[in-house]
């Protein structure tokens, strides 16, 4: 099956886990729950924080069963809080 590559980038908590140029390669179709848990599996210290997150692709929150089929930038924001 043909493999495609996700760029991951972080915002807040997650991105001081995780390095800046982070790629992960999947294969089509699969969903970004799968690509979540092999950087979970490389960067086990950024496991809470991924969990948290939300998942974004452009300008679009997306959910976490939204499968793949191009190489794609996958961003990661971190939750929030403010007053």
């Amino acid at each position: 099956m043909p493999q495609i590559e996700i760029k991951v980038q972080g915002f807040g908590a997650v991105e001081r886990a995780l390095p800046q140029d982070l790629s992960v390669f999947c294969e089509l179709s699969s969903p970004i729950s799968d690509v979540l848990k092999q950087v979970q599996i490389d960067y086990p210290e950024a496991e809470q924080a991924i969990e948290r997150c939300a998942c974004a692709i452009g300008e679009d929150i997306v959910l976490r069963n939204k499968q793949l089929y191009q190489d794609t930038q996958l961003v990661l924001l971190s939750p929030v809080a403010g007053g």
